[in-house]
């Protein structure tokens, strides 16, 4: 196994700090052509005598030439549609490593997963691409775009199951594919985090992804909190149960490995903390390698998808709804069953009103317009603030008019405004009649799940 023994340097520590804080705010990217591949149909190179070998591989990307190692399963057959896994190096690593599992050698190929792939049927297509400078930085999006660039050329050469295309790496590489599932969520069915922070940035980063992140308690690199940071975020975008998972104590070199509760249908997250140190290969008991059970559950996570499309949103577009908020059984209404703009939205006892009814105006991308059934006007949040108001306004398809929506299970929704990233919540999780209905950071608390009821 080759670990990224430069990065341990204090140096090198401050200057993923230094990156970590540079890029704390995300980067803009553009999404690619084609960028929603939720239907489950063939790539173009499905049918066809394969256009790419096993090998190393460039392209050009952004102007520049990058390159990547393939690795097309020895028994290929171009009609049969391939898992596909992108495996990511760390700071100061290399595709070769990824590729060639360094000292441990083909037992260590792709973190593990080439050797559990070949010994269940030889169903995946594995990739590894090579950072700029040995790492991924991420300026202006240039390696979300290398990756776009990359899965276009290969899955216009072989035939790749697009409902199962995943991502996984360590450390710089967790971070990389923490920014993958905040920029392409349509496209990554799900990733893996191996002691990951927020280096590459998040664009988007609001759309649900299935996520594993496993972190060490004594990682003095990267901080198990920042796994945890990552982690939460896609708890809150899948509609998990929200809580604090066990972790082992100082010293037992044992590892837990928890599977949160109550996320959307297809959406899992699991988070696996060890008692250890910065390391993809923990072993219980001590010590580092290929035998590791990060392998495991990471093949284990990323099998469990069957070839059909991730299931839908619980809305319907068309269809009239009631929102019963959870923590008090009283409906979403706009005030004095107004129906001029800026009147604002409270929670209010069933009344019968047209006032208390809603219907979804698809936005794309899995955002919605909510508009008022009485006045034709939509929900809109005032501001990307804290504790914003949210109002009825004339319907001009912006951001802040825009709320995903995440199914919490049994029927109930939380509404994620798009400009701001925060949730409808009912003010102060008060129960009285007429409390105010503001946004506020995403928790999932009942204050913030709505019960949908067809009107």
């Amino acid at each position: 196994m080759v670990k990224q023994r430069p990065l341990f340097a204090s140096a090198v520590i401050g200057a993923v700090l230094a990156v970590l804080a540079l890029l704390a705010g995300g980067t803009a990217l553009a999404a690619p052509a084609g960028a929603d591949r939720t239907a489950a149909a063939g790539t173009a190179g499905c049918g066809k005598a394969p256009g790419l070998a096993s090998g190393n591989h460039t392209i050009s990307s952004g102007g520049q030439n990058r390159s990547y190692i393939l690795r097309v399963p020895a028994n290929y057959d171009n009609n049969h549609a391939y898992r596909l896994f992108v495996g990511l190096h760390w700071r100061g690593g290399t595709m070769n490593d990824v590729d060639s599992g360094g000292t441990d050698g083909y037992n260590w190929s792709y973190y593990g997963l080439r050797r559990l792939a070949d010994s269940s049927g030889n169903n995946t297509i594995f990739v590894a691409p090579q950072g700029n400078g040995n790492g991924w930085a991420n300026p202006g999006g240039q390696d979300v775009t290398f990756i776009d660039d990359l899965l276009r050329q290969v899955e216009a050469a072989l035939c790749v199951d697009t409902t199962q295309v995943f991502a996984g790496g360590f450390s710089y590489g967790g971070a990389m594919s923490y920014a993958l599932a905040c920029a392409r969520p349509t496209v990554f069915r799900a990733v893996a985090v191996y002691s990951g922070a927020n280096l590459s940035g998040c664009s988007g980063g609001t759309q649900p992804v299935a996520y594993i992140g496993m972190h060490g308690i004594a990682d003095n690199v990267l901080p198990i909190s920042s796994g945890r940071a990552l982690r939460d975020q896609f708890v809150r975008n899948n509609g998990c149960t929200p809580q604090n998972p066990p972790e082992p104590a100082g010293g037992s070199r044992t590892h837990i490995v928890t599977a949160y509760s109550g996320c959307r249908a297809g959406y899992p997250v699991v988070w696996a903390a060890f008692d250890g140190g910065h390391d993809p290969g923990p072993k219980d008991g001590g010590g580092s390698g290929w035998q590791t059970w990060t392998s495991g559950e990471v093949w284990k996570f990323i099998t469990q998808f069957g070839t059909t499309t991730p299931p839908t949103p619980p809305v319907q577009t068309g269809v009239n709804y009631k929102l019963t908020a959870q923590h008090s059984g009283k409906l979403v209404g706009i005030t004095g069953a107004s129906t001029a703009a800026g009147a604002l939205i409270e929670q209010e006892p069933a009344n019968g009103g047209l006032s208390q009814q809603f219907d979804f105006v698809d936005s794309g991308d899995g955002y919605y317009r909510i508009r008022a059934r009485h006045s034709g006007l939509v929900l809109q949040a005032a501001n990307a603030d804290s504790g914003a108001d949210v109002s009825q306004q004339a319907d001009t398809n912006a951001t802040l008019q825009q709320w995903r929506v995440v199914d919490q299970g049994s029927g109930a929704v939380s509404l994620v405004n798009r400009a701001s990233g925060l949730a409808l919540d009912v003010w102060g999780v008060s129960t009285a009649d007429g409390a105010r209905i503001s946004q506020w950071t995403f928790t999932g608390n009942p204050n913030q799940r709505f019960q949908l009821q067809r009107a």
